[in-house]
């Protein structure tokens, strides 16, 4: 877990919130990448994600590599499926759709991730995985067939985070999803720390540096930026300095 306890340490010395771009390869070509990665190193950001809720691109291992050279930083896989699991990574974000119904998520995935990890001696960070109502159907509840936790429905959130931290998997992603509408909801943030003794991380619908703020605000340990980037990679540098902004 050397990648995992370097960045828990990091939140812990600076008492602030890491920031993670998220990059899909299927949205970035390679000739972008160069630009972006400059950018990234150049925001200070902690560590970047890659993944997305499909695969066609037939280059994640090249991408990987040329990613973590640019930007010197842990690239950490966030996976829709196997097929995103790859040696070339720091380590791989063990997901489970716990606010979802459907078995594919639950377990089906999880037995086809466990064999290449193993494979590859990839480090495994498990985190449970909750979707949040974020104001339209987003492509992860469409691939994933699932239904997110209602925004006005903060004690079936609290119920999930409890079980998630009974079954072990200590590390919380609030997901309002790519592209969402609205954003994680503060108040959720802050119930699942409360009910969490791992890391809390939000992501989804977050397009400016005062939204970041109010993640932070709110208690997040990690805040994942992705669309936004996509967009324009030239807020990357303001966001990551109000993650970076030091909890008194």
């Amino acid at each position: 877990m050397k990648t995992w306890n370097e960045l828990k340490d990091k939140i812990k010395r600076g008492k602030n919130s890491l920031l993670f771009p998220l990059l899909d390869p299927d949205k970035i070509g390679s000739d972008k990448l160069p630009h972006i990665s400059e950018n990234i190193a150049d925001a200070g950001c902690d560590a970047v994600l890659v993944g997305g809720s499909t695969l066609f691109s037939d280059s994640l291992k090249k991408f990987t590599v040329e990613l973590k050279k640019a930007t010197g930083l842990p690239v950490i896989i966030f996976p829709g499926n196997s097929k995103f699991i790859i040696p070339e990574a720091d380590a791989v974000f063990f997901l489970t759709l716990l606010s979802g119904r459907n078995p594919r998520w639950l377990i089906e995935e999880q037995l086809e991730n466990a064999v290449f990890v193993k494979k590859y001696g990839l480090e495994s960070i498990p985190v449970a995985y909750l979707l949040i109502e974020s104001g339209k159907r987003t492509a992860v509840e469409f691939v994933s067939n699932t239904n997110p936790i209602p925004r006005d429905k903060i004690d079936i959130l609290a119920a999930h985070v409890m079980a998630a931290e009974c079954m072990g998997m200590k590390n919380v992603y609030l997901e309002a999803g790519s592209g969402a509408v609205n954003s994680v909801p503060g108040e959720f943030i802050s119930c699942a720390g409360q009910n969490c003794t791992g890391v809390v991380i939000a992501g989804g619908g977050i397009k400016e540096a005062s939204e970041v703020e109010e993640k932070r605000k709110a208690g997040a340990d990690i805040i994942v930026v992705g669309t936004a980037l996509e967009r324009d990679i030239s807020i990357l540098k303001e966001m990551t300095s109000a993650a970076h902004a030091r909890i008194c």
